[in-house]
């Protein structure tokens, strides 16, 4: 078979960093950055006899996340030990849940080439993280490894999507959207750098038609949206090769390699029944009383989808617009409050997604750190539509607000880089080229347009960019028409 006598099959299994102060089940600390093995105590680093005591912030962030993601919040639900050996868990178990996960049966709408399309959510459980090995070197080629148990007992959720997506690219989308909706919902910072929103992939493969699930593979721990989808576009070729030189492939868990971009295997996949779950001894099941949930949906505020339809029947923005202006809440605030000083959306949304995404992405910051503010943009983009500053004159004072955080009617001030649109002053510089080009002035006459280009250049090129060239195109036309 070739690659398009397959289907991909996609699921993603995505680990949710909570930001409260504190650990899930003790008094230490919930800070990233810190020196290592510093934010431990007896119940997180595992000592016996040491008890835990449930974090009740974890559960009512459970709940707005549930809430968020459409889905059925829990009346009942448990602690479960799930048993497993590895250095960065000093229990030897993960306190997790199993049977009763606090959400379930909820689900995320993405576009998929303009068009919505539903990924259902089967479940969302709270968990504890477990430490972190620091590897000195590769994962899969390491001469040793420390361990750090900072992030022992980090409150978690773990959100498990069905596996209703076909291609990379829409489990990017998802994940970007996922992201953005735990972003607006207030429960995570879901900084991928600082580990705080992982990605665990489950990838298969299958023949056309076929109902049955392939042998499905993990690639665990993807830790940005490029990954995730370069990691799925390989693992998936990898099967359907593997298939066609007739292998056996086996359910697996693997590693992405980012350097030679390929991933690599790690284990064999576990089941469930190999975690040997059983209700966890030390914490009592939870009951929730429908009156938390529904206090909990009362403090909700807009959300991703709320927003972007809201953006798309108010201001008629394309369903790719809005998505890129609702990937966090600051930056949508930021569109809203320049819209609201410059009316224009769409001009509002195009500047922010070109010049001020380009010089974000090239200086590593987020909108909450640019040094100018939405009414400076409003500002400058105000002087482009009356005239005042050209667009190209407009993209350099950006670059110096970007730089400086100074209004941009300050640094046409300083750099002298008001656009020239005085009718009277314009066409007294005309005439002086016209009188200088007298060739050029015949050609024109003469049927050749493209004359007039050199001439609005050379009165470019006396004003040093900065007549108004439409309006330099009219009263050139008009000269040359009236003599």
């Amino acid at each position: 078979m070739k690659a398009y006598d397959y289907e991909i099959v996609i699921g993603l299994e995505v680990h949710v960093e909570l930001k409260t102060k504190t650990k899930i089940f003790c008094g230490c600390s919930n800070r990233f950055g810190a020196e290592p093995n510093t934010n431990v105590c007896p119940i997180c680093s595992g000592f016996p006899g040491a008890l835990p005591v449930l974090n009740q912030q974890v559960v009512e962030y459970a709940i707005r996340a549930g809430l968020a993601l459409n889905c059925e919040i829990a009346s009942y639900t448990k602690f479960d030990s799930k048993n497993y050996f590895y250095p960065d868990l000093p229990n030897a178990y993960q306190v997790s849940q199993y049977d009763r996960p606090i959400c379930s049966n909820g689900y995320m709408d993405i576009y998929v080439d303009g068009k919505p399309k539903r990924i259902g959510i089967n479940r969302a459980h709270i968990e504890e993280d477990a430490g972190k090995l620091v590897h000195q070197g590769s994962i899969t080629e390491t001469a040793y490894s420390l361990v750090d148990l900072n992030r022992c007992g980090v409150p978690l959720l773990e959100i498990v999507s069905m596996p209703d997506m076909r291609q990379a690219a829409e489990a990017r989308q998802y994940l970007e959207k996922l992201r953005s909706t735990m972003l607006f919902a207030g429960v995570s910072d879901c900084k991928m750098e600082e580990g705080s929103l992982r990605c665990d992939a489950n990838v298969s493969v299958r023949p056309w038609g076929e109902q049955a699930l392939g042998t499905r593979v993990e690639i665990k721990n993807l830790n940005s949206f490029r990954s995730l989808e370069k990691a799925i576009e390989y693992e998936a070729r990898r099967q359907m090769e593997a298939l066609d030189d007739g292998e056996v492939l086996v359910q697996e868990t693997r590693t992405w390699d980012e350097e030679k971009q390929v991933t690599r295997s790690m284990r064999s996949k576990e089941e469930a029944q190999d975690y040997r779950y059983f209700p966890n001894p030390d914490l009592p099941p939870l009951v929730i009383p429908r009156e938390w949930v529904e206090s909990v949906a009362r403090s909700m505020p807009e959300l991703p989808q709320q927003a972007q339809l809201r953006l798309m029947e108010k201001y008629g923005l394309s369903a790719y617009d809005v998505s890129i202006l609702t990937s966090s809440p600051e930056y949508l605030a930021f569109f809203d409050r320049c819209v609201a000083a410059f009316a224009q959306p769409k001009a509002v949304a195009n500047w922010m997604m070109g010049e001020l995404n380009k010089f974000l992405n090239q200086s590593n910051l987020q909108i909450t750190e640019c040094r100018f503010s939405p009414e400076h943009l409003a500002e400058l983009l105000k002087m482009i539509d009356e005239g005042a500053v050209s667009g190209k004159m407009a993209k350099d004072i950006f670059a110096e607000m970007f730089a400086s955080g100074k209004p941009a009617a300050q640094i046409v001030k300083e750099k002298g880089l008001a656009q020239i649109s005085d009718q009277d002053t314009l066409i007294a510089m005309i005439e002086e080229v016209l009188k200088a080009n007298p060739k050029v002035v015949e050609d024109y006459r003469g049927g050749k347009q493209k004359a007039a280009g050199f001439l609005v250049g050379q009165i470019m090129k006396a004003t040093k960019g900065q007549a108004n060239p439409t309006l330099v195109n009219q009263l050139i036309d008009k000269c040359l028409s009236a003599e």
